[in-house]
C-alpha cells in the first residue's frame, strides 16, 4: 500500500490472510436498528444495549423495526418510540449467566503465610475472596440459542474483570489466571485457558472479549503465557500437548494478519502491530465513535473507526500514544488516532517472549526441530527490535512511527517491556534502561508509574496507572542482575501495594486503575467511569504480595523516585549517630 504524508511517499508491506467474516448481526453489530437505538442515547453507557438479550427472534425484531420506521418521515423514530421498542423486544443483561461459585476456592491458600504485615495479610484474604464474586458461568441457553444473545458461549466458567465487563476479556485474564494459581484454584484457571483455546479453534485467534461485537479484533496475545503459568504450576504435560497446536494457530494469525515489513538501513524486518480493517463505529461505544467522526468525509470516518478498533485491540483504549497528526508527528488530538501506523514496543516484546515459550514447549514435548523454528524466530525478532526500536543513546526501546520513520521518544512504561520479555541481547542494555527510567520522570510519583506523562484526558495517559504495566515493569526490573534494579523493583512494588491498599481501606473496593497523584485515589478519564472489581488488579496485587510479602508494609509511605520514607528515616538516624560519635 502506498501512503502520502508530508510530501513523503513510501511503502508499507503488509502480511495478510483470510479472516472470518465480521459479526453480521443487524442488531448487535451493524445496521439501522443499532444506529438509531445508540444515537437515541437511551443509556448512559452504549454497552448496556448491545449486551441485552432478545425476547423475540432476530428476524421478528428487525421486521418490527422496519415497520416502525415506515411510520415516520425519513425513517427516524422518535425517542419515546425507540424506548418502547427496546422495552418490548429486549431484556436487561444478566440472563446469559447462571449462578456459580468456584468449587476449588478454599479460605486459606499458602500465599497468605508469606505476608508479614498483618493488615496486608487480612487484605490479601479479602482479595482472595473476591474471586467468588467475579465468577461467571454462561448458561446453556446461549449455546442452544446464540441468535438471542450477543454473548459468545464459553464451555467453562471463569472469572470476569468486574463492573461493566461481565464477559471474559483477553489480556486481563493473564493476571487473573496468575492470581487464581496463587489462590490454588487450578481448575478455574484451567477452565479459563480452555475457553481461550476454544476461541482459537473457533476464530483462529482470541477475540478482544466475550461478545460477538468483538469478533474481528483481538488483544495482546497472552495465551501462551497463560499456558506457561499453568504448566509451571501443574507440570501437566498432556494439557500442554493438546494446547500447543492451538497456540501455534494463534501465533500464525498474528504473523499473517498483524505483521508488517519495516525497512531500516536497507534491511527488512518483520514486526507486529495492531490492525483491524473493519469500519463503522464500535457497537459498544457507538455514540462516542459517531460523534467523534462527525464532519469528516465518509472515507475518513471509516478510516478513523478502523483506527479506534486497532487502539481497542491494543488494550490501550485510548491514549495519546496512538496520535499521529497530519505532518506524521506523534501529537495531535483524539481524531488523530492512527494505531496501525505504529510498531509498538510491548507487542513485539510480548511476541518475542511467546516465541521463547513456544520453543520451550516443543522441547518439553521432545520436538527439537520445531523448537529450532521458534529459536530462529526469536533471533530474527531480537534483530528487528534492536534495529527498529532500541536507541543506544537514550538507553531504551521506543515505538516506531511508520509514517515518518522515526521513534516516538515520549515516556511510557512499555519502553522497558523488553526487560520483562527477556528480549534483549546485551546485559548492559538492562543497566542503560534502568538509568533511562530514573531520568524519565516516570518515577516522580508516590502512587505508581503513570501510563504516560501526557495530560490528554484519555484513560491510558497521565495521571492513570494501570496494574498490568506496573507488574510488567516490576517483573522486568527484578529479573536483572543488578542490586539497583532489584531494589527499584521492590520499591515500586511497595508503592503499588500501598496505593491499592489505601484505596481498598477507603472505598472497600478494588479499581481497574489508580491516580498517581493521590493516595488511594481511583483513576478516571476515558469513555466510562472507573470500574470496580477488579480482576487484573487483584491478580497483580496477589503476585506482588507473593513475591515481596516479607518486605511490604501497609504503613510505608513512599516519596519521590522509589525511596520509602522508612528508609530515609533510617539513613538520617544512621548519619546522626555517625556524626555524633566521630
Amino acid at each position: 500500500m502506498f501512503w502520502l504524508c508530508g510530501g513523503i511517499t513510501f511503502i508499507l508491506l503488509c502480511h495478510g490472510a483470510a479472516l472470518p467474516p465480521p459479526c453480521d448481526s443487524e442488531i448487535y453489530c451493524t445496521g439501522e436498528l443499532l444506529r438509531q437505538v445508540q444515537m437515541a442515547k437511551l443509556f448512559d453507557d452504549n454497552k448496556v444495549f448491545v449486551d441485552m438479550k432478545l425476547i423475540a427472534k432476530p428476524d421478528t425484531v428487525l421486521d418490527a423495526f422496519s415497520k416502525l420506521t415506515e411510520r415516520f418521515p425519513n425513517g427516524t423514530v422518535p425517542l419515546i418510540d425507540i424506548q418502547k421498542f427496546v422495552n418490548t423486544y429486549f431484556v436487561n443483561s444478566g440472563k446469559e449467566f447462571e449462578p456459580w461459585s468456584p468449587p476449588d476456592w478454599h479460605d486459606k491458600p499458602k500465599l497468605l503465610a508469606k505476608i508479614s504485615d498483618p493488615k496486608l495479610r487480612i487484605w490479601a484474604e479479602k482479595l482472595h475472596g473476591l474471586w467468588k464474586s467475579l465468577g461467571r458461568k454462561v448458561t446453556n441457553d446461549v449455546k442452544d440459542n446464540p441468535q438471542m444473545y450477543s454473548m459468545i458461549y464459553c464451555p467453562y466458567p471463569g472469572i470476569v474483570p468486574g463492573g461493566r465487563f461481565t464477559e471474559f476479556y483477553y489480556w486481563d485474564s493473564y493476571w487473573v489466571i496468575n492470581g487464581l494459581i496463587l489462590s490454588e484454584m487450578m481448575e478455574t484457571a484451567k477452565g479459563m485457558i480452555q475457553n481461550f483455546l476454544h476461541m482459537v479453534e473457533r476464530y483462529g485467534f482470541v477475540p478482544n472479549g466475550g461478545r460477538i461485537y468483538y469478533e474481528r479484533r483481538s488483544q495482546p496475545p497472552f495465551l501462551p503465557l497463560m499456558v506457561e503459568s499453568y504448566y509451571q504450576a501443574t507440570k501437566d504435560v498432556e494439557f500442554l500437548r493438546k494446547a500447543l497446536p492451538l497456540l501455534e494457530n494463534e501465533y500464525r494469525f498474528w504473523m499473517e494478519n498483524r505483521s508488517i515489513d519495516v525497512e531500516v538501513n536497507s534491511v527488512k524486518h518483520v514486526m507486529n502491530r495492531y490492525y483491524v480493517q473493519v469500519g463503522q463505529p464500535r457497537p459498544e461505544s457507538y455514540t462516542h465513535d459517531a460523534e467523534l467522526a462527525e464532519g469528516l468525509p465518509a472515507e475518513a470516518q471509516e478510516k478513523l473507526w478502523t483506527e479506534l478498533k486497532a487502539a481497542a485491540e491494543s488494550g490501550w483504549d485510548f491514549s495519546s500514544r496512538w496520535y499521529i497528526n497530519n505532518l506524521g508527528k506523534n501529537s495531535g488530538s483524539f481524531r488523530d488516532t492512527r494505531t496501525s501506523y505504529i510498531v509498538p514496543v510491548d507487542l513485539n516484546a510480548l511476541i518475542c517472549r511467546n516465541e521463547h515459550v513456544l520453543a520451550n514447549f516443543h522441547r518439553i514435548l521432545g520436538d527439537e526441530e520445531r523448537a529450532l523454528v521458534y529459536d530462529n524466530a526469536v533471533s530474527a525478532r531480537l534483530k528487528a527490535i534492536e534495529s527498529v526500536l532500541w536507541d543506544s543513546k537514550k538507553g531504551a526501546w521506543f515505538d516506531y512511527n511508520l509514517l515518518n520513520r522515526t521513534r516516538n521518544y515520549a515516556f511510557y512504561p512499555t519502553n522497558l517491556s523488553p526487560l520483562w520479555a527477556r528480549c534483549f541481547s546485551q546485559p548492559e542494555m538492562g543497566d542503560q534502561a534502568v538509568q533511562y527510567l530514573r531520568g524519565s520522570g516516570g518515577l516522580n510519583y508516590a502512587n505508581g508509574v503513570p501510563t504516560s506523562l501526557s495530560q490528554s484526558g484519555q484513560q491510558w495517559d497521565m495521571p492513570n496507572a494501570w496494574p498490568p504495566l506496573q507488574h510488567m515493569l516490576i517483573e522486568g526490573l527484578s529479573q536483572l542482575d543488578s542490586v539497583d534494579s532489584k531494589d527499584l523493583a521492590s520499591d515500586l512494588a511497595q508503592k503499588w501495594i500501598q496505593t491499592n491498599w489505601l484505596a481498598y481501606d477507603k472505598y472497600d473496593a478494588m479499581f481497574e486503575k489508580y491516580d498517581v497523584s493521590g493516595d488511594g485515589k481511583p483513576g478516571g478519564g476515558g469513555e466510562y467511569k472507573v470500574q470496580l472489581g477488579f480482576g487484573w488488579t487483584n491478580g497483580v496485587a496477589l503476585q506482588l504480595l507473593d513475591q515481596y510479602g516479607n518486605k511490604l508494609r501497609s504503613g510505608a509511605v513512599v516519596l519521590g523516585p522509589g525511596l520509602p520514607i522508612g528508609l530515609i528515616y533510617s539513613l538520617v538516624i544512621a548519619i546522626f549517630f555517625h556524626v555524633s560519635f566521630c
